[in-house]
């Protein structure tokens, strides 16, 4: 069996850019274990969160959430004020996707990573 256990997501600031996704899906952080921050996800997957000086490379976090959970999420995000797209390319701003027969956005983290939400994979 191979599962994965945890990654890590590269930072300026690991505290804000941990709680700021943190708000956004409406769970809490995890204790920290230097130098790491984590996030931990339903299915025990933690997002790691850590501390770079060095340029950093954007990534791509996906989420599979409920509808309860996507509608909140996203009413988070327009309170927020988060510029949101329908698209990876961002070429959609203020609109969700409808694709596989669900709902889906994409919006960036203070660092840029792509994040997204999606009801159905």
């Amino acid at each position: 069996m191979i599962e994965l256990n945890h990654t890590i997501v590269w930072a300026h600031d690991k505290a804000a850019s941990a709680q700021f996704l943190a708000d956004i899906l409406g769970i809490a952080l995890g204790a920290p274990t230097p130098p790491f921050l984590p996030l931990q996800l339903g299915n025990a997957v933690t997002l790691d969160y850590a501390d770079s000086r060095a340029e950093i490379g954007t990534q791509h976090y996906a989420f599979l959430v409920d509808d309860a959970t996507f509608d909140a999420a996203w009413t988070r995000i327009r309170n927020a004020g988060v510029t949101f797209w329908a698209d990876p390319q961002h070429s959609t701003p203020g609109e969700i996707n409808n694709w596989n027969g669900g709902r889906g956005l994409y919006f960036a983290d203070p660092v840029g990573h792509n994040l997204e939400l999606l009801t159905r994979a």
